[in-house]
């Protein structure tokens, strides 16, 4: 018995002749027997195994951004073209974004306001190279702009500017990434209505853009907008950060999770509708894992694998079976095999353990998956395939994204 890998063959027993054993690395090609690769693995020095990655989408396709080389709005999954390198991705109101394994940035859709980065205003309907760097690590979308972390820690922006959100100090459309300062320490990125979010790397959390209701979370203490990035308190203690329609959630690394910006329809969680200018926390609890914030709602896994959402439920969005408003983490349903999780408008998405896909909420234009327009208020498994691997950050999408094996 063996396995084919990157650097060479696997085998359970030594074979007559065996091959690479000077520990230097797992590249050489060669023979090797069990024993050796598991050793190199420890030192993480054997190469993975190439895993595929096929990209999906489906839902409303007015502008191209399924990126199917049309404009026909799809109910279910389809694969975007043929390749099978996708590795990160993330959408906006009408346009697509994805990088690949090989670094490359594409995108794809509604380009109004340059949000494809291809320095124009043209929308495309299949994937298009932005620029030709292999250095792209992170993207994330906000409405009609979008926010990438390089590999060497810089952090660009491009897109609609108003109020400030590409945190450039001006109020510039970009229609190709620019760098925002001359920092190399940005570590995470989530783009909002017309606010933006980054940590660093020592995990101090920073804003700019629109800060109407306090979704800076600055106290009050600065205008309506901020067209460069500022300081949230002076912890550096955040490790997750989501951003929706004038409101912010964030997970700390000690598990709390906190919320501030408008609270209309029990956004922030907080079991009231009062606005907050600053973090607060939501509750006691110091198991929160994961966030997704939509336009406003919000979804969250605990470290047991269970789901809960709140805020908003026009069309069963919070998939609680029913479409009651909630001002405060509810659980969906009563499974604990929960492990990503992803919000668009009016809609939700989740990949289990067991690699299944499944969605709930606001069906129109088939943004759920499930061959149909209708609303669902209970998750709903995406066809029957295990293989789903990650969803996207699509906080004002009209269509869904993910990679699957």
């Amino acid at each position: 018995m063996s396995q084919q890998y990157p650097g060479g063959l696997i085998t359970k027993s030594p074979p007559a002749t065996v091959g690479p054993t000077d520990g230097e690395g797992g590249s050489a090609p060669g023979v090797w027997t069990l024993d050796q690769a598991m050793a190199l693995k420890q030192q993480s020095l054997w190469p993975l195994p190439i895993i595929p990655k096929k990209l999906y989408s489906w839902g409303v396709n007015n502008d191209g951004e399924l990126g199917q080389n049309d404009v026909i709005t799809r109910s279910s999954p389809v694969q975007v073209g043929a390749l099978t390198t996708w590795s990160k991705i993330a959408g906006g109101d009408g346009f697509s974004l994805a990088i690949k394994t090989d670094g490359t940035m594409w995108s794809w859709g509604l380009s109004s306001s340059g949000e494809l980065g291809l320095n124009d205003v043209i929308k495309r309907s299949s994937p298009v190279q932005v620029g030709a760097l292999t250095t792209w690590s992170q993207i994330a979308s906000g409405s009609s702009f979008n926010l990438a972390i390089k590999t060497d820690g810089t952090m660009w922006s491009w897109g609609g500017a108003s109020s400030g959100r590409l945190g450039h100090n001006n109020t510039i459309a970009l229609s190709s990434p620019v760098q925002i300062g001359a920092l190399t320490t940005w570590s995470k990125i989530a783009g909002g209505n017309t606010h933006s979010f980054a940590i660093k790397t020592d995990g101090a959390l920073w804003a700019w853009g629109a800060n109407t209701n306090g979704q800076l979370g600055q106290n009050n203490s600065i205008p309506s907008s901020v067209s460069s990035p500022v300081q949230v308190g002076a912890l550096t203690t955040w490790s997750q950060i989501a951003a929706g329609d004038e409101f912010s959630v964030a997970i700390k690394t000690d598990g709390t999770m906190w919320s501030w910006g408008t609270n209309n329809v029990g956004r922030l969680g907080q079991n009231d509708v009062i606005s907050r200018s600053s973090p607060v926390q939501i509750g006691a609890l110091t198991t929160w894992s994961k966030i997704a914030g939509g336009s406003n709602f919000n979804f969250a896994i605990k470290t047991d694998g269970t789901l809960w959402s709140w805020g908003s439920n026009i069309g069963g969005r919070l998939g609680l079976n029913d479409i009651i408003t909630r001002s405060s983490p509810v659980q969906i349903g009563a499974l604990t095999t929960w492990s990503q999780i992803a919000a668009g408008i009016g809609f939700g998405l989740a990949i289990k353990t067991d690699g299944t896909l499944w969605s709930w909420g606001y069906g129109t234009s088939g943004r759920l998956g499930l061959n149909d327009g209708n609303n669902r208020s209970s998750p709903v498994q995406v066809g029957a395939l295990a293989t789903w691997l990650q969803l996207p950050k699509i906080p004002f999408a009209n269509h869904s994204l993910a990679i699957s094996t």
